[in-house]
């Protein structure tokens, strides 16, 4: 997105010239992959694995000659990969050897992870001349590393990390695809009216379009896109712990939910349609703030750290989201900051147009074409921090500064196995629930009626809620009858009025109305609308903060260097598919911690999450965040555990086990004696043995079991 673009042209300063910039060679390769991404399909999953993977080439390529830090893969057993390691001579200049070792290992592995991507050739072009920049031969491939050759050792990195990728469940040589997952509703066609195809209202439904733009600009025609990652679950990750797995079995499959929320509100049946509350509401309020779309309503907010962000606590349950989301009139309950920390002045007033406000917002962090996906935008997020005159460079706040290459290796470290995770869990969940997004239900609801009134025309317990002003019944005498009778008794709703328009996305605004609530369209492009995989839990909410939290307990400081970040949004120049903003628009952000509730707001007023997707995805990103940065601390201080290696805990099955079929188990110096259980797939122990190890290798007996789904599992975090 253009949002994006401004973001890393005013942020990331000598982007176009990186040798020249005198960054690291980390941040020269990182800005290297998300430009790659943003040339690449909108993955995720997929490209926040890749900067996690992308980050241990150049932590390990860093860590293997600090007598400190514990490198991640060289010399470890992680998950089923053994990485052997004999060590390599300490090189006279240190500085050049770590910068070749990076280099080589980042150019291996990201030539391999893009070299099928819609801008493979642009991308690929980059990777070779940064290298030829750098003064280093693409054409030596060795990775002898014994020989003492930090080029060698690169390759043999990025060896190593693709052969990891190659069994860490992504299946990424099938190009990432579902095995086992099939969506139960067919498909939205968003231009056509209403959505009566629906065949479950709680579940995820693809989207048809008749042109569908990809994330590089490709133009593909009538594309229904797949749910994408739908197994993520099952993905090898960085700090997440079994004690917060759950499994669950659908469709002859077990889906793996790390931190699971339970289940989303449901639209159920019912005569009162009591049961549904909690679903309609969510919605409703998605349809709601719709309606905060338009600059000339008169409605201006100060957006400035004075008056927003500062929340100091997260509702305890979804019985408190009412009190947490203002339903009328947008926002939360963020009551702002009084004065700035770092230089104890007030914050500074901004007052604008809230529709101009929550337009840029939902662009500024959408995840739509030329984006870096929503794990990248945080690395674009921090490397606005890494640059910026007053950041000092002090691990947690404190010691002496570190300098720009150990600082870029060790935080891009942390912040990849956060957002990575983030994916593994949120997907996990998105897996599992396969719930609705908001056009889906929304449209579905409208299609039924309402259900506020068994008085009132077009009543039925599943329908919309009535409420004055935004959500209405057509009546004889409303223009949208005067237009068409057969609307008369259909729902509508106080909302953006979509993309019909729109003629001219550089002089026209599709502004605020009443509109056919069958005919409702999130604000986003029109050739993408909504991404490709289940609503529930907000992965923006998820990767945001994650990445608060790992910013904040990095540098040790909460606040934003200076006490506040700043995005300018120029006037009439920013937004993407319509004219706007009616004025500069600075979004402003204290915290890293506001930065990411903003986040997660943007996607409501964007049409893409309902509130119940938002709050459990930020109180889940928050328990990845502080445990991605609790681990990789072990690993700068060379305080590694035993559990942190990552033996192979847990072993799922497929496929269904018959009675009398052996299970075996297949292990990498295991630990002798260790607990074995074995669960069925819902989680329910069926017995407990000790064992002791023949070979790497144990089996179960199930003659005395059922046939159906089981888990193996060794017992013991820190084995």
């Amino acid at each position: 997105m253009k949002s994006l673009t401004v973001f890393a042209a005013i942020f990331c300063l000598g982007i176009l010239n990186p040798v020249a910039a005198q960054h690291s060679v980390a941040r020269l390769w990182n800005e290297q992959l998300l430009e790659a991404i943003r040339e690449d399909l909108a993955r995720p999953t997929v490209h926040a694995r890749n900067l996690f993977h992308t980050s241990i080439a150049m932590y390990d390529g860093w860590a293997v000659y600090d007598e400190g830090a514990e490198p991640y893969l060289l010399g470890k057993t992680v998950d089923r990969l053994t990485v052997p390691f004999e060590g390599i001579s300490q090189p006279e200049d240190l500085q050049e050897a770590r910068k070749e070792t990076i280099s080589y290992a980042a150019y291996r592995l990201l030539s391999h992870r893009f070299r099928e991507s819609p801008g493979a050739a642009a991308s690929l072009a980059r990777f070779n001349s940064l290298m030829s920049d750098l003064g280093y031969n693409t054409a030596f491939t060795s990775t002898n590393y014994s020989s003492g050759s930090p080029a060698a050792l690169g390759n043999y990195i990025a060896e190593k990390i693709i052969e990891y990728g190659m069994q860490d469940g992504s299946n990424e040589q099938n190009g990432y695809a579902n095995r086992f997952y099939k969506p139960v509703n067919p498909p939205l066609v968003p231009e056509l009216a209403g959505n009566q195809q629906v065949t479950d209202p709680n579940r995820w439904q693809p989207l048809s379009f008749e042109v569908f733009v990809d994330q590089a600009g490709n133009i593909i025609e009538g594309n229904t896109p797949e749910f994408l990652g739908a197994e993520w679950g099952q993905v090898d990750n960085f700090a997440l712990s079994n004690a917060d797995l759950l499994f669950f079995e659908r469709d002859e499959y077990a889906y793996w939910v790390y931190h699971d929320p339970g289940p989303p509100p449901f639209l159920q049946d019912g005569a009162d349609g009591e049961e549904s509350s909690s679903y309609k509401w969510s919605f409703a309020l998605v349809s709601a703030w719709s309606s905060h779309l338009d600059p000339s309503d008169g409605v201006m907010w100060d957006i400035s750290p004075a008056s927003i962000g500062n929340i100091q606590q997260f509702p305890a349950s979804s019985e408190k989201y009412g009190a947490f989301y203002n339903f009328f009139e947008g926002g939360d309950i963020g009551t702002g900051r009084d004065r700035n920390p770092h230089t104890g002045e007030p914050y500074e007033p901004q007052l604008v147009p809230r529709g101009d406000y929550t337009r840029v917002l939902a662009e500024f962090w959408a995840d739509g074409p030329n984006s870096e996906t929503p794990p990248g935008h945080w690395f674009t997020i921090l490397n606005y921090v890494n640059d910026h005159p007053l950041l000092e460079k002090r691990y947690k706040g404190t010691g002496p500064e570190l300098n720009d290459l150990e600082w870029d290796v060790k935080v891009y470290f942390v912040l990849g196995g956060a957002v990575h995770d983030a994916a593994v869990s949120a997907w996990g969940i998105k897996g599992w629930y396969d719930y609705v997004r908001p056009i889906s239900a929304i449209r579905y609801m409208a299609g039924l009626g309402q259900s506020s009134d068994p008085d009132l025309p077009s009543y039925h317990p599943q329908g919309m809620p009535l409420i004055e002003g935004l959500i209405e019944l057509v009546e004889e005498d409303d223009a949208l009858a005067v237009e068409n009778e057969g609307n008369i008794g259909k729902i509508k709703i106080f909302a953006w009025r979509g993309h019909s328009h729109i003629d001219n996305q550089e002089t026209d605004m599709a502004g605020v109305g009443w509109i056919l609530a069958e005919n409702w369209w999130p604000y986003q492009q029109p050739t993408f609308i909504t991404p490709p995989f289940a609503g529930y839990i907000s992965g923006h909410s998820t990767f945001s903060r994650a990445a608060a939290e790992v910013l904040t307990l990095f540098t040790g400081d909460a606040y934003f260097p200076g006490g506040m970040g700043e995005f300018v949004a120029k006037k009439n120049e920013f937004l993407e598919f319509e004219q706007g903003p009616s004025q500069d628009i600075i979004l402003q952000w204290a915290t890293y911690r506001d930065a990411s509730d903003q986040t997660s707001l943007s996607r409501i007023w964007g049409g893409i999450h309902p509130p119940s997707d938002d709050m459990p995805g930020r109180k889940i990103g928050q328990k990845v965040g502080i445990a991605a940065f609790e681990k990789a601390d072990r690993y700068f201080n060379g305080k590694v555990e035993s559990g942190d290696g990552k033996m192979p805990l847990t072993t799922a099955y497929p496929n269904p086990v018959q009675s009398g079929d052996p299970i075996t188990i297949d292990f990498v110096d295991p630990v002798t004696g260790v607990t074995i259980q074995l669960y069925n797939i819902l989680g329910q122990q069926v017995r407990t043995r000790r064992l002791s190890f023949i070979k790497n290798q144990t089996t179960f007996d199930t003659h005395a079991l059922a046939s159906g789904f089981y888990i193996i599992r060794i017992m013991g975090e820190d084995l």
